[in-house]
């Protein structure tokens, strides 16, 4: 934030998600495939808001690994193109 043309605070978003159960579900996108992903679906009592934000949780990280890593690490590249894979065909699927 600044005040009066200077920097005087910082807002740290590293927390947002605390207390959220739909950070727990970022695992769903990156390591279960999609038909167990449903399964675990099933089997959680969230509904579909809590689900889409974990959804959303994971493909923005996806998104920032792959900015990140495209030209560093092509193995995490290739891990963030499939979360971004995956988070495209559960969200068409359910909309």
């Amino acid at each position: 934030l600044i005040s009066r043309g200077r920097l005087s605070a910082v807002i740290d978003f590293e927390c947002l998600g605390l207390g959220d159960p739909a950070v727990d579900l970022i695992v769903a996108w990156y390591v279960l495939p999609d038909g167990v992903r449903d399964a675990f679906r099933a089997a959680l009592p969230l509904d579909d808001a809590a689900w889409a934000r974990g959804r959303g949780w994971a493909l923005s990280i996806a998104l920032m690994e792959l900015s990140y890593y495209r030209d560093k690490d092509p193995r995490m590249a290739t891990v963030a193109r499939h979360v971004v894979d995956e988070v495209l065909v559960d969200a068409a699927r359910t909309a």
